[in-house]
This record gives structure tokens, sequence and C-alpha cells, in this order.
């Protein structure tokens, strides 16, 4: 009997494509409209560290330390395809500080003139300035060389205010670029830096000359091999305007939402905490200014406090949350599935009868040359973990379809699910799964456990139990 593996059911495929299909026109949306957002909000907590002399202390309310909020800013912009080459894009902004503020409003038509190339013409206005006309020009020069051109005009009270900036960037080896930039008009400067950016680091390196900052700038970034995308990074930037020395940290925390901290303590500065969250394109940005002076105390509470508070939210909150929604998708997958599940196992109950005499005549080929024995063999969710326990158990017995792979004392089963395979069934939708196999090769008695996407080949010495003891 040629066993074959088992397809999926049309109610399957019908499922998969629209569930496919949903999916694509998410991903279809979001790059058509390309929303992307900030929201800045400064805090000011000196008063906990920079408190007053006693004598001021008498003054009311003077007791408890007063954090402010002192500045906001918010941004939004959205992008409109309006042809296969040209997009419209609309930005806006508004921000405050010390009770005052302004807004200004964006509007820019981007055309894709060639394949290495695309230009971008701006207009915008806002209440505390004039009305602002931009281009922009990008061209690959080679293909390993590309330039970008920002030219703008600034309409003001005090009259025209024209600005140019002009980028040439080169990549120097597969994972290195290097950047030359020109700016002159506003604030004019000469800025060279070399990025280096590879699976598990960043590195860059700046120097910059110009009016009102020179400065110079190395950072670092390690990036660590973890599901959580674990990040750690540091800088260092000295120039006319003082020194300031950054490290922090940004992890992982959902599937669309990425958290981070930096500890900024530079001169004249003071020490800052900036704390930031990115959920998918949106930004929240918190820069917490802590002190104006260099304090141990404050520098010490800016370390260790966002880990306690991190580690305590994940505890108490991020990972219960991951949790329930984890339980809340698997009951739906449960549910919508019930009926199915119990249609294959009817099927699989099946096709082990019919496997039967196929397994019986392949056990004693293999007794005779003392081949491979299948003893035991379980599929499904095995718990180990104690702190596990309340969990159900949910495997089936799969000693017999196994047996009936066995070909010339081998059985090898490839990097798939198992769940396909003939005599078997997905007995815990949505969960983790295990294959365990206790068997008898040579008269020796072998087990070994894989995972279910995991492949299999035995017998092989290793899987060999040891009852020397």
């Amino acid at each position: 009997m040629k066993v074959v593996e088992r397809r999926r059911t049309p109610a399957e495929i019908r499922e998969e494509y629209e569930r496919l299909q949903r999916e694509r026109e998410e991903r279809r949306l979001q790059q058509r409209t390309n929303p992307k957002g900030t929201i800045s909000v400064g805090v000011d907590a000196t008063d906990l560290f920079d408190r007053y002399d006693e004598e001021y202390e008498d003054v009311s309310g003077s007791g408890f330390p007063q954090i402010e909020i002192n500045k906001m800013h918010i941004s939004q912009s959205i992008e409109a395809p309006l042809t296969a080459t040209d997009t419209a894009i609309l930005s806006g902004s508004l921000s405050t500080q010390n009770g005052n503020g302004g807004g200004s409003i964006n509007f820019a038509l981007r055309r894709v003139t060639s394949a290495k190339g695309w230009g971008e013409l701006e207009f915008g206005a806002g209440d505390l300035q004039g009305p602002l006309f931009g281009l922009k020009l990008f061209r690959n020069l080679t293909p390993r060389c590309f330039v970008t051109t920002n030219c703008a005009l600034q309409f003001s009270s005090r009259g025209i205010r024209p600005g140019l900036t002009t980028v040439l960037a080169r990549n120097l080896d597969k994972n290195t670029v290097g950047y030359l930039q020109w700016r002159w008009g506003i604030q004019s400067a000469m800025n060279t830096s070399i990025v280096r950016d590879t699976k598990t680091s960043h590195f860059t390196v700046a120097l910059q000359l110009g009016i009102p900052h020179s400065f110079a700038l190395i950072s670092y970034q390690h990036k660590f091999q973890d599901d959580d995308q674990t990040r750690v990074k540091g800088s260092l930037k000295a120039g006319f305007f003082g020194t300031v020395v950054e490290y922090g940290a940004e992890r992982k925390i959902s599937r669309h939402s990425v958290l981070g901290a930096v500890v900024s303590i530079g001169v004249p500065q003071g020490v800052s905490l900036k704390v930031k969250l990115n959920r998918a394109s949106q930004t929240y940005f918190f820069p917490i200014h802590l002190t104006d002076q260099l304090l141990p105390s404050a520098v010490f509470y800016a370390t260790v406090g966002p880990l306690v508070v991190y580690f305590a939210m994940h505890r108490l909150i991020i990972k219960p949350y991951l949790r329930a929604q984890k339980e809340k998708e698997l009951e739906k997958q449960r549910e919508s599935a019930a009926s199915d599940i119990l249609q294959k196992q009817q099927e699989a109950e099946a096709a082990v009868r019919l496997m039967q005499e196929s397994v019986r005549r392949i056990i004693e080929a293999e007794e005779s040359k003392m081949g491979l024995i299948i003893v035991n063999a379980w599929y499904g969710k095995f718990v180990n973990d104690k702190s596990k326990k309340n969990e159900k158990v949910k495997v089936i017995d799969v000693t017999v379809p196994l047996q009936c792979l066995v070909k010339d004392s081998k059985l090898i089963l490839t990097e798939a699910s198992k769940a396909g395979l003939p005599g078997f069934y997905d007995p815990c939708v949505g969960e983790e799964k295990n294959l365990k196999v206790l068997y008898q090769f040579r008269g020796v008695l072998h087990q070994v456990m894989v995972l279910d996407s995991e492949a299999l080949r035995i017998p092989k010495q290793s899987h060999r139990i040891d009852t020397d003891g």
C-alpha cells in the first residue's frame, strides 16, 4: 500500500485564502497611506534634585517637588498615491513650550522620474513663520553612490531666508556607508560620517564643522539575536556646546511595539532621561529633564528607575496581557476548528484501520532482521514544566502511522508539520506540539522528542537509552 500525505480540504484552502486576502488588503492600505505620527512630551523634573535653599521652603506648597510638562510637539503625515509615479504628501505639526506655541501645515508632491531618481515640491505655512517653498531631488549616480539635494525658501517678517542642503553618500562595502553633507543658509555646516550596520551591531562616527555648532560624535549599538530584538547602545558627543554621554537600551514588547530608554549626561545640559515608544508607524517620545547639574543620585535613579519600572510592568501588565491575548486567539481557533478536529480525528482513525495489515507485515519483516520497531509514539502538547501543571496534556497515539512509514529499517520525516501525515491530526490547534518516539533497533531501546516542524531521522546512536545503571 502506497502512503501519501493527507492534503488540505477545500474548506481549509478557502479559509487560508481569505486570511491571506485580508492581510494583503491591510498591507496595501498601510503602504498606500503610509501614516506617520510623533507625539513628544517634555517633562521638567528638576525640582526632584535641584531644590531651593531652606530659607525658601516656607513657601506654600514647596514641600512637594513640582513636576511640570514644559513643552509638547505633535506631528502627523499621510501619503496619497495619485498615479504610478506621483504621490501627494500632507503633513502638519503643533508645538508649544512654556505656554507659547504654534503650528504649521505642509503639502508636497513627489514624482518618480526614473529608476534612478525622484523629485519633490513642497509648500508650507504656519502661524509663527511665513510661507515655505522647497525642492528635493534624489539621484543614483552609480550603483554604489547617490546624492540628495534640498533647496528651501522661508518667507518671514525679516525677509527671505534661503537654505540649501546637499548629501553625497557612497557604499564603502557591504555593510558600510559614508556620508558627506553640506548645509548652507540656516545653520551652515559641513558634516561627514561613516555608518556601519551589521546583523549584530550598528556603529557611527561623525564630524561636523559649522555655525553655530561644531562637534565630533561616536556611537555604538549592539543587537542581541533574541526574540525580543534587544539592543544596547552608547554614544559620546563633544563640541563647542559641551560634552554629552548617552547610554540606553530598547526592546520589543509586543508584535508592533518597541520600548526604549536613554540616559543623557552632559555639560552644561545636566542629566536627562529619554523614554521612547514606537507603535507601528507612531512614535511617542518623553524627554524628562532631571537636573542641570552632574549629580550621581540623578544618574543612579535615571539608570535604575526605568529598569525597575520595566521589569515590574513586564511581569505585572505586559506578560499577563500577551498571555491573555494568546489564550483568546487560541480559544477562537479551537471554537472554529472544533467540528473540523472531530472530522480529522475520524479520518485519521479510518486511515489507521487501513494501515493495520501493512503495519503487521512491516513489523514481521523488521523483527526478522532485528530492525526498526516503533514501540510507542505520541504527538501533541506535552507538559513537563511544573509551573504549567494546571495545563492539559493533549497527545494522540501515532505508533501505527509511524511504523507504516518505516522502510528498510529507517524512518525519515521532513521539516514540516506532522499533522498532515497519514493517521495524524492536530489535537491542539494553535499550540506548540512535539513528536515523542520510543523505538527499538538491534534489540536496544531508543527515545527521541522533536518539535512539530523539526526533521526526524531514525535510528541514531544518540537516541540510545543508557540502561547500564
